[in-house]
């Protein structure tokens, strides 16, 4: 064998271990999470989902979104996809839906995981979807004059954290992160669930979002989707283990830029 025939089965050889390599490197699970909180929370509500992802080896990033317009929330998620190496499950409960419909077209998202959350479509607004299907606890969330929303405190137990024990219920609904009433009505422009495969939990027993939208956004957007009987609006922390493990299936299975 001639030192130039060598030299060309030499950097095939090497060629193919890097694609070998590369292959693995996509198949592999995404191992960044990053966690979305909704309205009148903060990201605080995630921790027993971030206690279970952080134990099963995943890096797990909460951004907490200063609910002054989606422009704005959209921009701080943005600004912590940037910070992760490698791929992305990008994760959202209630508005933040909206959220990760917008920040999800980012290419280190390989998935998108709604909690019981918005998924507009393109030019669709969130009040303009929860009119369609109107939900039984939505006349609890008052307005205050400078246009910022927040729910009842008398009613936050029952129609945003029924299955909550009641001192927690009492104690989220006494700090409440007043949000911008203006992220309802802004229209999303580019739908990321049309781009990146999706994964959808409904609770079943939803004041704030109707179950029958949630069902609608998971369908429409062909979502793998599951169901929690009896869960309130706040099934991320009702039920952190169903809500981790419907997480890690979504790392398991997406692929990166699919």
């Amino acid at each position: 064998m001639t030192q130039t025939l060598r030299l060309a089965v030499s950097l095939a050889f090497v060629t193919g271990l890097l694609a070998a390599a590369a292959g693995d490197a996509e198949a592999a699970p995404a191992r960044n999470i990053v966690l979305i909180h909704g309205a009148f929370v903060d990201g605080s509500g995630w921790r027993p989902v971030y206690d279970i992802l952080s134990r099963d080896g995943y890096n797990v990033t909460i951004v907490q979104q200063p609910l002054t317009g989606l422009a704005e929330d959209v921009a701080a998620t943005k600004r912590m996809l940037d910070r992760q190496t490698g791929p992305v499950i990008l994760v959202a409960h209630s508005y933040g839906g909206a959220i990760i419909t917008e920040a999800g077209t980012d290419p280190k998202v390989v998935g998108l995981v709604y909690i019981a959350a918005h998924a507009p479509d393109e030019g669709e607004t969130e009040s303009g979807n929860a009119g369609r299907f109107p939900a039984l606890g939505r006349d609890a969330i008052e307005k205050t004059p400078d246009g910022y929303a927040y729910i009842d405190p008398k009613r936050y137990h029952a129609e945003f954290a029924a299955d909550l024990p009641a001192a927690e219920a009492e104690f989220e609904a006494r700090s409440q992160f007043f949000t911008r009433a203006s992220v309802f009505t802004t229209p999303i422009t580019n739908p990321a669930w049309k781009l990146k495969p999706s994964w959808y939990m409904v609770a079943k027993a939803d004041h704030i979002i109707s179950p029958d939208l949630e069902r609608m956004y998971a369908a429409r957007a062909h979502s793998h989707k599951v169901e929690i009987a009896g869960a309130s609006h706040s099934v991320y922390r009702s039920h952190p283990k169903e809500v981790a493990a419907l997480i890690e299936e979504a790392a398991r299975h997406a692929e990166d830029n699919q």
